[in-house]
């Protein structure tokens, strides 16, 4: 089994951060470490240029959340993920048999989560695995 964290250095995935770590530290589980990257728009070479970008910024972001980790003794798999944040999430919970998707909110309504399609409303309704919402420092 294994703890899944979306992270994408917000400051609400930075709180979500700490939390997973204290998570698999205390089931002595891997932590997981995922970035969705989809880009938005569909083809050319615009797009192949935004998607590159993305991908680089979360493998800066995932090095410093790992570590985070390491300074905690928590090993950790890290996943760049070509989809959309909740479908990457979910997607690597199933692939890496998670207890649990840990992701950051950052303090926006649940009707604009609604609307809007916030990552942490979408797993809440979608995802099999148990969702742990964690809220942004104040």
């Amino acid at each position: 089994m294994s703890v899944v964290l979306g992270y994408d250095e917000s400051p609400g995935s930075a709180r979500a951060l700490r939390v997973a770590i204290d998570v698999a530290a205390a089931f002595g589980e891997p932590l997981v470490l995922v970035f969705g990257a989809a880009a938005p728009g569909g083809t050319g070479e615009e797009y192949r240029t935004h998607l590159e970008a993305i991908r680089q910024a979360g493998r800066i972001g995932l090095d410093h959340a790992v570590m985070s980790a390491d300074a905690a003794g928590v090993s950790t798999t890290v996943e760049v993920i070509d989809q959309k944040p909740a479908q990457a999430l979910m997607d690597a919970a199933v692939h890496h048999s998670a207890r649990v998707i840990v992701v950051g909110t950052w303090g926006e309504s649940p009707i604009r989560g609604a609307l809007l399609g916030s990552t942490p409303h979408k797993l809440l309704h979608l995802s099999r695995v148990p969702v742990l919402c964690v809220p942004g420092d104040d």
